[in-house]
């Protein structure tokens, strides 16, 4: 587990990897009149055992290992590009939630392994094969090899309306020390802009959640799953009660893509992109409190456009479920499925108005393996591929973007001495827009190259 620091030393750690930015946060609903605290002494004397007992033996403990090829410290020292193959190994959780052996957990937990090993709470292991691997969500849907009858199973409950103060367990195996539960409530709801997984709208929790945990159960009190464990946010990188769990919905999504056969998890998209409503922008439109997403771009011949919505609309709701930042359009949209009609409410010129947008898959070939390996040239022996709106939202990235992204380096080639990595999506070469993977052959020494790596754009010349 690594962990770094943030803004007032927080950071967000991953069980396996990784922390992003802080989070923002849409309002989630307060308890009706039907959710009660305990009343007498024998209320406070109640267990949550009964809940355990049902629950506890579909959560499974996961064991990977692969092998990485890292950058070798010694050759580096010389100026050598050298790579060496590393053991890396991952402990997380899981949960059965077909009884063929159908597991979910969280993709950084499997990323990269190609020896998987599954425990079941009565100590049978079973190796496992990963179905389908879902970056973007941070879900994996894993198949147990060997299966003798029937294992025992949590339900998705995607359809309960979770409410804040809701009470949940978090069950999963932290520091790999063996299945453990911990309780506590519904923090928080929507959480979105999390930089966990950028399609994400988090239930926030206070159970505690460790390393070891990612993967495995957030469960209310029919015992029914309500979320997958992902990500902490922490001082130490153990948990400090605020714990983040992928929503049912979105793990029946990528599940039921996985057991239909899909290789992919497709997203429709409606084809927008904007800014959060500030308290400046909300008193220059005349609106009494910030509220919805400020559209800043369209894309031609997309659902937006098609249905009218323009530059300068803000959308306030998606069929009826408000929207406050780009994350929480994207997932509203994501769980839908394509080709279906949503209403859209935006404001624009002071009125509001709802449109109907027929919501599609997003436009380009998805696949990461095509391309063109360059052949020669400072970028040669990398493979390229000229983006599209799908091929970008596959990768991680933004449907939006332009330019030449490159997937993989072919072995000690000019692209690799010269610093190159995959996923540096190439903007401009001598200052010109890069659009197609053809422009880069026969790129020349000292060429000024610009690219955008992980959000960052960097400039320099070329060996």
């Amino acid at each position: 587990m690594k962990t770094s620091s943030l803004a007032l030393a927080l950071s967000l750690t991953l069980a396996a990897c990784g922390q992003p930015d802080p989070s923002k946060a849409q309002d989630g609903a307060f308890a009706d009149a039907n959710r009660v605290v305990p009343g007498d002494s024998a209320s406070m004397k109640a267990s949550f055992a009964p809940v355990v007992r049902r629950a506890a033996p579909a959560v499974v403990n996961i064991a990977a290992r692969g092998v990485q090829r890292v950058q070798d410290p010694f050759w580096s020292m010389f100026g050598y590009n050298a790579q060496r193959a590393q053991q890396v190994g991952s402990i997380g959780s899981g949960v059965i939630v077909r009884p063929d052996g159908v597991v979910v957990t969280n993709n950084h937990v499997i990323q990269g392994m190609s020896d998987i090993r599954v425990t079941l709470t009565d100590r049978r292991e079973f190796s496992a094969r990963v179905v389908l691997a879902d970056e973007r969500s941070d879900i994996a849907v894993l198949q147990l090899e060997g299966v003798d009858g029937q294992l025992p199973t949590l339900n998705i409950d995607d359809r309960e309306q979770q409410q804040v103060g809701d009470l949940v367990l978090a069950i999963g195996n932290p520091f790999g020390v063996g299945q453990t539960v911990t309780n506590g409530i519904v923090s928080a709801l929507n959480r979105t802009e999390t930089n966990i997984a950028d399609s994400g709208s988090f239930i926030q929790t206070d159970a505690a959640i460790n390393p070891g945990n990612s993967g495995g159960a957030l469960v209310d009190m029919d015992g029914d799953l309500i979320g997958i464990n992902s990500a902490i946010f922490s001082r130490s990188g153990t948990s400090s009660g605020v714990g983040f769990a992928v929503p049912a919905a979105q793990v029946r999504r990528v599940v039921d893509s996985a057991v239909g056969g899909a290789t992919a998890v497709v997203r429709p998209w409606l084809g927008l992109k904007g800014d959060t409503v500030t308290g400046d922008i909300a008193r220059s439109l005349g609106l009494d409190r910030p509220q919805g997403l400020v559209v800043t771009q369209v894309y031609p011949g997309g659902p937006a456009a098609d249905a009218g919505i323009r530059e300068g609309d803000v959308v306030t709701s998606v069929d009826g479920q408000e929207v406050n930042d780009q994350g929480g359009l994207n997932y509203n949209i994501g769980l839908r499925d394509p080709n279906t009609r949503v209403p859209v409410t935006l404001l624009r010129d002071g009125r509001s108005d709802t449109v109907q947008a027929r919501i599609e898959p997003l436009p380009g070939d998805a696949d990461p393996k095509g391309g063109q390996v360059i052949q020669s040239g400072s970028f040669a022996g990398a493979r390229v591929l000229t983006l599209n709106p799908a091929l970008a939202d596959r990768l991680g990235g933004d449907p939006f973007a332009s330019g030449v992204i490159i997937g993989e380096l072919v072995g000690n080639s000019y692209a690799a001495a010269n610093g190159f990595q995959p996923g540096d999506v190439v903007l401009r070469v001598n200052g010109s827009a890069v659009t197609s993977a053809g422009q880069l052959n026969g790129v020349r020494r000292g060429s000024e190259v610009s690219i955008n790596r992980g959000g960052q754009l960097r400039t320099g010349r070329v060996g």
